[in-house]
């Protein structure tokens, strides 16, 4: 059962509230202009959507694909599973369907020799090869195949709920589709988890085979900050990019798709990123450590226990937005006793307008112990009824 905490969340969001509408002396602002059919911005450190234009849409992602295939050879890596220095074939197929036969992104990986995979590696992010990610997926998983339910399974522990894969490459598939959230939320996923390896994405080249090919990311070149990741192309897809930029301690993910030019992806990229990072106030709802809400708990000594957020929650809005603000918090209950501080109970989300702008883990504030037997009894008894109720409830 799903409940939410109310009194404790409504009482300290309204105070912030009231502080915000006290501050707000401009007219609002319009929403973030851009042309692209599908938009994402995402503010990495707050932990904020900024913007979403069909966020949740599933579409062709194009080589933006490749960034699952990218994490499932850091992981391999960080696991001490895979070793940089170690060599994979360039096979007939990889070197057919992904090397200079392809007239597709390539690296130019000869046939049937041996690449190591920090090489491999810059062939699929500086170079967009797909030779070099058909062969990591062979590599790791003995067919590209198995590497895409490989894929499937590490989006979903990832929390990519509406995506799906079907090949390491991003080429075209009428079943391979993600999401503009899901590529933010992978992006944000390298970027943390594996920083070290993650510098490969600023990469401006790599040479191969006597062949130098500049990296493919537009905002490299110029835009301050900018450190990586990837772009796609093609026909299905139209020109997408998933672009991470770190200025003065504050990093945003923007990821775009479906328009029509190269021009027009470096543009709108820029365009939505400038105003990521100039038009926005950021409000503090909650400090660390601040009690959110409370959560039912069941045999325990105490009712209640008390909710916190990890780290504080601080909300972003446009200057002088005037968009109604909404806060919920949502736990799995009642919680069973013993609870102890510190274990993820919740989530809190906050909208603004219709965006959901934060969403959060919530921790226990305290230890809650075992409670005694008739604490126990009367915990079992009042759950016995409230299920009861329930029952007949959804039977009407």
């Amino acid at each position: 059962m799903v409940h939410a905490g109310r009194f404790r969340l409504i009482a300290a969001l309204a105070a912030a509230l009231l502080a915000m509408a006290a501050q707000a002396k401009e007219p609002a602002k319009p929403a973030a202009p851009t042309d692209a059919p599908i938009a994402y911005l995402y503010d990495v450190t707050n932990g904020a959507t900024l913007y979403a234009k069909q966020a949740d849409l599933p579409s062709a992602p194009a080589s933006m694909a490749t960034l699952m295939t990218i994490e499932l050879v850091f992981k391999a890596i960080a696991e001490d599973r895979l070793k940089r220095d170690q060599t994979f074939r360039i096979s007939e197929d990889a070197w057919r369907r992904g090397g200079a036969p392809s007239r597709s992104s390539t690296m130019f990986a000869k046939l049937n020799s041996d690449v190591q995979v920090s090489d491999l590696l810059r062939g699929v992010i500086v170079q967009s090869g797909n030779d070099a990610a058909i062969t990591l997926a062979v590599g790791l998983a003995g067919s590209e195949q198995a590497f895409a339910g490989q894929m499937n399974q590490r989006a979903r522990e990832l929390g990519m709920t509406r995506s799906t894969f079907r090949n390491a490459t991003g080429q075209p598939d009428p079943e391979q589709k993600m999401t503009a959230r899901d590529i933010a939320r992978l992006s944000a996923h390298l970027i943390e988890a594996y920083p070290d390896q993650y510098k490969i994405f600023a990469e401006p080249e790599f040479t191969w085979s006597k062949i130098t090919q500049r990296n493919r990311n537009p905002l490299l070149a110029d835009y301050q900050g900018a450190d990586g990741l990837k772009t796609g192309f093609t026909e299905d897809s139209g020109y997408g990019l998933a672009g991470s930029v770190l200025r003065d301690g504050r990093r945003l993910i923007v990821v775009l798709n479906g328009l029509e030019t190269a021009k027009d992806r470096a543009e709108q990229a820029r365009k939505l990123l400038d105003w990521g990072f100039t038009a926005f106030e950021q409000r503090r709802l909650f400090e660390e450590k601040d009690v959110v809400a409370e959560a039912r708990v069941f045999g325990g000594a105490s009712l209640h226990v008390p909710l916190m957020a990890e780290r504080p929650v601080d909300l972003l809005t446009p200057k002088g937005d005037d968009a109604r603000v909404v806060a919920r918090v949502s736990y799995e209950g009642p919680v069973s006793a013993p609870v102890a501080k510190g274990a993820r109970i919740g989530v809190l989300r906050v909208w603004r307008g219709e965006t959901l702008t934060i969403e959060t883990p919530l921790v226990a504030a305290a230890d809650v112990a075992v409670g005694d037997l008739p604490r126990r009894a009367l915990d079992g008894a009042l759950e016995l009824v409230s299920g009861a109720v329930g029952k007949v409830a959804d039977r009407l």
